[in-house]
């Protein structure tokens, strides 16, 4: 579960680094910034789903 968190908290700073480089028009940036947002926010909510909600409606 902590695993989780720690890849939402990258995810984040991945987001916060997509508006730095478009504030300074760096497309390279943005691309690698986005790719990377997409990638680390898919694994994290995949990860916390699989760890906290999917257990709750097991029987």
């Amino acid at each position: 579960m902590e695993l989780g968190f720690i890849i939402l908290i990258v995810a984040i700073l991945c987001v916060m680094a997509i508006v730095r480089e478009f504030k300074a028009q760096n497309m390279f940036g943005v691309a690698f910034a986005g790719i990377s947002a997409l990638v680390f926010g898919f694994f994290s909510i995949a990860t916390l789903y699989w760890e906290l909600i999917r257990p709750l409606f097991e029987s």
